[in-house]
């Protein structure tokens, strides 16, 4: 192990750290970890961010470094969870030369903002702009359809002379859905639900959504051709990649049926297809005719990310510190299914919280597991050098924090979702570690406030919970097998473990969170 780690040069950090409010140190672990999942939550507000990102100068808005001129030519059009947010503060800073918007948002948005006192998140009475609404459950439906043919109407009535300014979320695809001919509403959620429910990865989903719709892969800005198209993205995919992110509507991407045929081979789906799918599938021609015969729109396009998970990380980590750990960033791209996630948080723990020099075998199996998980050999060598510089030097309590989207393969029928299922793994994988304060502490939230079909966030939990389950007579067990972790966690202690923020109106994909507490150290 200390070969391993010594071929990394130690990492500096701030000597006031330890630095901490005497009112802080009484907080339980519990608590600072609400407080910095909060810090995370706040820092990709949708009105925050695009304050961020447009800077208006008289007739003149700077977005990202690039300029352009409003002359009563602004549209705009926006689908996702956070968009409403987003587009109120686009129009306060350029509604004078807004001519009309169409956004998607989710079902009951507008009503649900009023109910919890979040009006500045709302448009005003005599807004440009028309909100549609859709997609109950998160899921696409004749609404959002709608909602998608205005869209597409708006934008095909643009001219060179117009600007239209597209907002996207996370929530996007469902709320923007548009199936190639003849494939029907129900056809395509059919072929994604299934995709979902088999375990594909967001960006398998996104390749098969992107491919069966008019609008996803960089349909919208096609039919928006030959106007400037300026895109404010918030993301909730791993890595940022443009082309995934509500599956790419502004950014213009080759559609391979091959590899479309790949990811549904892979998850057995291939024989149950629709014939209108395997119509589509088989067309070797582009998806969009109608607007232009131009073969390239990018130069048209401006795809600019304004908040992330890596922005909510970073002021997550800043909360930690003020509240007395020393925070570390493991990775922001971590995956895979969450059985593998969780033993790679509870080894982690492990290796912090050993007293001794940790057994080899523990980093040795971090290093195997972490690719699997999405974490870089660098990424793991890196942390537990700094975890092992914080052991044996006596820094004090540890914040790892680290972003993703796990995946659950279900094989029951349960309510939850990856973050509570994620936590209660994890408090499996550190059973028999002490318990806090003196013992690690896990959180993993959605910073959408939901996870999965419930109204938690996702959960905290620590190496007491097993015993803790069991005396309340609770199956664990039983409770995997049915995917069943929300009502697990609403029964466990009241639901005390339960991590439910409320509406927190954006979504940049999960925190995951480790607490390490002092340990102190047998030196021999």
């Amino acid at each position: 192990m200390a070969r391993v780690l010594s071929l990394f040069r130690p990492q500096p950090f701030l000597a006031h750290v330890g630095r901490r409010k005497p009112t802080l140190c009484k907080m339980s672990m519990d608590s600072r970890a609400r407080m910095v999942f909060a810090a995370a939550v706040e820092a990709v507000q949708p009105d925050t961010v695009v304050r961020q990102s447009i800077e208006r100068k008289e007739d003149l808005v700077i977005i990202n470094g690039h300029k352009f001129t409003l002359k009563h030519n602004l549209h705009l059009v926006g689908f996702g969870k956070a968009v409403l947010g987003m587009a109120a503060e686009a129009e306060r800073i350029m509604g004078d030369h807004l001519v009309k918007g169409v956004i998607s948002v989710p079902h009951g948005m507008q009503q649900t903002l009023q109910q919890h006192g979040k009006d500045h998140l709302l448009l005003k009475e005599n807004s440009r702009i028309r909100v549609m609404e859709g997609a109950k459950h998160n899921l696409p439906d004749v609404d959002a359809h709608q909602a998608a043919e205005g869209i597409k109407q708006l934008a095909s009535e643009l001219t060179e002379k117009d600007l239209l300014l597209v907002l996207i979320s996370g929530g996007g695809s469902a709320l923007l859905p548009a199936p190639i001919p003849p494939i029907s509403l129900q056809e395509k959620h059919d072929v994604t639900r299934k995709l979902a429910g088999a375990g594909a990865t967001i960006q398998e989903l996104n390749t098969v959504r992107r491919a069966l719709s008019l609008l996803k892969g960089g349909g919208l800005a096609h039919y928006a051709h030959p106007a400037q198209v300026v895109s404010l993205i918030l993301s909730d995919v791993i890595g940022d990649p443009l082309d995934l992110i509500a599956s790419g509507p502004t950014v213009q991407s080759e559609v391979w049926p091959e590899e479309v045929l790949s990811v549904l081979e892979r998850y057995k789906l291939l024989n149950s297809l629709p014939a209108s799918v395997k119509d589509v599938l088989g067309r070797p021609s582009p998806k969009w005719r109608e607007k232009t015969d131009e073969s390239n729109t990018s130069g048209n396009v401006l795809n600019s990310v304004i908040g992330s998970n890596s922005v909510a990380l970073k002021c997550a980590g800043r909360r930690a510190r003020e509240l007395g750990f020393r925070p570390v960033v493991l990775a922001l791209g971590v995956c895979g299914d969450v059985r593998s996630v969780s033993r790679l948080y509870g080894l982690l723990a492990r290796f912090a919280c050993s007293e001794e020099e940790p057994p080899p075998e523990i980093a040795a199996e971090l290093l195997r597991l972490g690719p699997e998980v999405g974490v870089e050999s660098w990424d793991l060598c890196r942390t537990m050098q700094v975890l092992d510089e914080g052991r044996t030097e006596g820094w004090g309590s540890t914040c790892l924090l680290a972003g993703g989207e796990p995946t659950v393969e279900l094989t029951g029928k349960g309510r939850g979702g990856r973050n509570q299922e994620l936590a209660l793994r994890v408090a499996l994988e550190l059973r028999g570690l002490k318990l806090p304060p003196n013992g690690p502490v896990f959180l993993s939230g959605g910073t959408d406030g939901q996870d999965g079909p419930t109204e938690a966030a996702g959960a905290i939990t620590d190496g007491g919970l097993y015993e803790e389950a069991h005396a309340q007579g609770l199956d664990i067990d039983n409770i995997l097998t049915n995917n069943d972790s929300y009502t697990f966690f609403s029964r466990l202690s009241a639901g005390q473990r339960l991590l439910v923020p409320g509406l927190t109106c954006t979504n940049v994909m999960d925190v995951h969170m480790l607490l390490i507490p002092p340990i102190p150290i047998n030196i021999r």
